[in-house]
């Protein structure tokens, strides 16, 4: 006698969908609940109640099925093979031979560009942009290391493929501001909140330190000229205090006694320039939420699969990108 334990959720499934518990499983997400789909040439296909997913009963997996369950379905290469039958060398022989070549995206159009780079392991990244608001992909580069080169190489695509850039959202290195000086640039205030953070602590001990850091908390409520405003008036309330200094008994130089304070103070002075500019620019967000989700959602699928040499690792970032691509460039182009 077979027992089965499930919620009310599921129970109500069973009972209205005509739902089986079977041995069958999608393909796709390795759920055991799915449902009979119609028949296609005689042959009974079925649809996955948790993902979607439709498919037939018969055992006919392409490369591409398998790359996506690899990718998408976050199943390893041993789940594959007991969902699917295939032998492990089967799987690991078809996933090679999928074609993942990366050519960059020709995007036509105008608006904001994220601009950005994320770092996984030793000397493996990725610099990336996208459009704001649609998401479209203008342009991916595997980097070993952060340089000025490759943004300005990127924005030199996006520009030569007839888009006109409104404007620039970065994360801070600074002499990015000066090579795009003829945009638009908006420092993203999420990471200027995150510098100041860095430089004085999540729980800074001094009064005048803990000042500051709730400015910077409140800074993305705020309009340019009230954090301003309230930016000035805490230097003038403490500017004694930062003029204060020390002697180095080991070298005898004088240094400034609150370093760190006076750090976050020059970096929010430098930056304050470019954290307003969505004020005056239409459609331009205040942060680079947009690039930083979609680094998280690739760092995620790349989780699913420790291990992996650098080779494998860019190919599957590559799919990563091109399943993007072909989601978000096409959505942009209907719009």
């Amino acid at each position: 006698m077979c027992v089965f334990l499930v919620d009310i959720q599921h129970l109500w499934l069973f009972k209205n969908l005509k739902i089986a518990l079977w041995t069958k499983k999608c393909p796709l997400c390795n759920s055991p609940v799915v449902k009979k789909y119609g028949k296609r040439k005689s042959v009974q296909r079925y649809r996955c109640m948790a993902c979607g997913h439709r498919f037939s009963g018969r055992r006919n997996i392409t490369k591409e099925h398998i790359w996506e369950m690899y990718l998408h379905g976050k199943q390893t290469i041993a789940q594959i093979s007991e969902t699917t039958g295939l032998s492990a060398s089967t799987i690991t022989r078809r996933l090679a031979s999928v074609s993942l070549n990366w050519d960059q995206p020709k995007v036509g159009g105008c608006g904001v560009v994220h601009l950005n780079a994320t770092y996984f392991g030793c000397n493996t990244g990725v610099l990336l942009a996208l459009e704001s608001g649609t998401g479209r992909l203008l342009y991916m580069k595997h980097i070993a290391h952060e340089h000025i080169s490759d943004y300005e190489e990127a924005v030199r695509h996006i520009v030569g493929c007839g888009y006109l850039i409104h404007g620039i959202v970065i994360d801070g290195l600074q002499k990015l501001f000066v090579v795009f000086a003829e945009y638009r640039i908006q420092m993203c205030q999420f990471h200027m909140v995150a510098i100041v953070r860095r430089k004085l602590t999540k729980n800074p001990q001094l009064e005048a330190e803990k000042e500051l850091l709730e400015l910077a908390y409140r800074l993305k409520g705020m309009d340019k000229d009230t954090f301003v405003s309230e930016f000035e008036r805490w230097k003038k309330k403490w500017h004694d205090f930062l003029k204060e200094k020390t002697v180095n008994e080991v070298t005898g130089h004088t240094v400034y006694t609150h370093q760190r304070l006076r750090s976050a103070m020059i970096s929010i002075s430098t930056y304050i320039p470019f954290l307003f500019t969505f004020e005056d620019v239409d459609g331009m967000p205040n942060t680079n939420n947009m690039i930083e989700g979609t680094f998280t959602d690739m760092k995620k699928a790349l989780r699913n699969h420790p291990g992996m040499i650098e080779e494998n690792r860019k190919r599957m970032m590559n799919g990563f990108f091109l399943a993007y691509a072909k989601s978000h460039n096409t959505k942009g182009d209907n719009q």
